[in-house]
């Protein structure tokens, strides 16, 4: 029942903002470097995701049963932490990273080393997540460090999303040549060259504003639709001329022309050291606890077998998954949606840092409507409110920016309460079945939160690829973008949505209420003294 002191709690939630580095970099944009930077085809892109998140069920399981299994002077969890935190961060860049392969060969390498990033994020997180539960027995003390441990997440979402496009901005300049001619007020002619050839590069003015059309036939798109920047490739010595529209006064200083190859690369490289860092500093100033009872027998059977029986976790297990699905959607998406819908990639940043201060608000205030709602209570309104309100996207145009921003950020408030409530409820699940079996398996009990977050993430990437493949996108290609618009604009309203209605029907099967947690928390603590006494 030891109180933890503040240092303890931040330290512990600086280990999930090193994990959010990772995941909310994955989650955002790897999607679109594979479809838009790497070239690969939006339904192979789901596909990957949801075969490789499909075979992390058995790395999770199995990760739960090494770490319940793990003796060490650092303890069962933390030194998974330690041991993991600079391969994790050397994967993370592996992905952003573009050999020179061909078709197949993308496939193969996006497989390969998406694959052993999960398995390196399986082995740093659910040792993280579980050593919250080992940390102190008391379960309303719990829900206060899962706060401290979603601000932590939401602070190092916040970083990556908020960074990174101005990141890659930053180290994908590529120092082009641009000649400008004025044609009529707020009309001009644009010509760049470079003196390299570049695969992938985006075009449009610092503020966003101007509208980029092509002056060759030969590039230009059949519509050639005027959008705020467009993307191609350029050979070296070529020139590329638009007609831009819609500022006054263009000068060259204010064009940029972004290699997206080399500046997505970069910045993640310079992220992944922040995260073996971040990793690296909770494993240093947290401690653990809470033991297994002194007469518990290793018997993987028996763990097994009360972890199937354990109400709470089958339930949990299920809504992790679902609320994953959504975060993993809207996520995974968003930048598609501001880059294609909106036409302003850098303004998609703006948003994210804004759902993230949102985010933080809601994971601090959920420990105290925890306490008067109740946590079970609290999660299913928290799913109501947060897809009722998102919905309202699907009827906001191109031009609604601030109704955009808005109900984004409302929607997130609520969003943030899923995951504060999740970990702390699966400490919760472990308790019960210490209560019911006199037996604990704390990072078993964790490998739910791990696999539901990952399978959850694989099914949104899979949902993602088939929705876009049914429009015909291609990231690549104007028109195809163009055609695809619609299956954006659902993938970032009802169709989350629909995930959170059936997640809140779901939730009203979990047993453990308040008054059962009060019950439980005092035996428990009472069994524990006993044992002391004992010695």
């Amino acid at each position: 029942m030891e109180k933890l002191a503040l240092k303890e709690k931040i330290g512990y939630a600086l280990g999930d903002g090193a994990a959010n580095i990772a995941w909310r970099g994955v989650a955002t944009f790897l999607f679109i470097f594979y479809t838009d930077v790497f070239g690969i085809n939006p339904a192979a892109v789901g596909l990957l995701m949801l075969i490789a998140r499909l075979s992390d069920g058995v790395i999770d399981v199995a990760m739960g049963i090494i770490c319940d299994r793990t003796n060490s002077k650092y303890g069962r969890f933390r030194p998974w932490i330690l041991w993991t935190a600079i391969p994790l961060g050397v994967t993370l860049s592996m992905l952003f990273t573009t050999p020179n392969l061909g078709p197949t060969g993308k496939i193969v390498y996006a497989y390969a080393t998406y694959l052993v990033f999960f398995i390196l994020y399986t082995a740093n997180n659910i040792p993280y997540g579980a050593l919250m539960a080992v940390m102190t027995g008391d379960d309303k003390e719990r829900t206060s460090l899962g706060s401290y441990r979603m601000v932590g997440a939401f602070t190092g979402g916040m970083l990556v999303q908020g960074a990174l496009l101005f990141l890659v901005a930053h180290f994908g300049n590529i120092n082009p040549s641009i000649a400008i001619d004025k044609l009529d007020t707020k009309k001009y002619e644009v010509t760049v060259s470079t003196g390299q050839d570049v695969k992938n590069v985006h075009i449009k003015t610092k503020d966003g504003i101007a509208l980029f059309s092509w002056v060759n036939a030969e590039k230009a798109d059949s519509l050639n639709v005027p959008t705020q920047g467009k993307s191609f490739s350029m050979e070296a010595k070529k020139q590329y001329a638009f007609i831009v529209a819609g500022e006054d006064n263009l000068e060259a200083r204010k064009i940029t022309i972004i290699d997206q190859k080399k500046g997505y690369s970069n910045a993640i490289y310079l992220l992944s050291f922040f995260l073996s860092l971040l990793m690296i500093l909770t494993f240093a100033s947290t401690k653990e606890r809470v033991q297994p009872p002194k007469e518990q027998q290793t018997n993987l059977g028996k763990d097994l077998k009360d972890l199937i029986r354990n109400r709470p976790w089958v339930v949990l297990l299920v809504i992790g998954m679902l609320f994953n699905v959504y975060n993993s959607i809207k996520q995974g998406i968003v930048v598609i949606y501001f880059s294609h819908y909106l036409h302003n990639q850098l303004l998609a940043a703006s948003y994210m840092v804004g759902l993230m201060l949102a985010s933080i608000a809601g994971a601090m205030i959920t420990s105290p409507l925890g306490k008067r709602f109740g946590k079970r209570n609290l999660f299913i309104y928290a799913l109501i409110f947060s897809g009722a309100v998102n919905a309202l996207l699907a009827f906001c145009g191109a031009g609604n920016l601030i109704p955009i921003f808005t109900i984004g950020i409302i929607s997130e408030f609520g969003a943030a309460i899923f995951p504060t409530l999740f970990f702390a409820m699966l400490g919760d699940a472990a308790d019960y079945s210490e209560f019911k079996n006199g037996r604990r398996a704390t990072g078993l009990v964790y490998s739910a939160g791990s696999f539901a977050t990952k399978f959850g993430g694989g099914i949104a990437g899979a949902i993602i690829g088939l929705v876009l493949a049914s429009f015909h996108y291609n990231g690549q290609d104007e028109v195809a973008i163009a055609g695809a618009i619609p299956g954006i604009i659902m993938l970032m309203s009802w169709i989350p949505t629909i995930i959170t209605l059936i997640a809140a029907g779901i939730m009203t099967l979990y047993p453990l209420n308040q008054k059962k947690m009060n019950e439980i928390t005092v035996e428990l603590n009472n069994r524990r003294q006993n044992e002391l006494a004992k010695q």
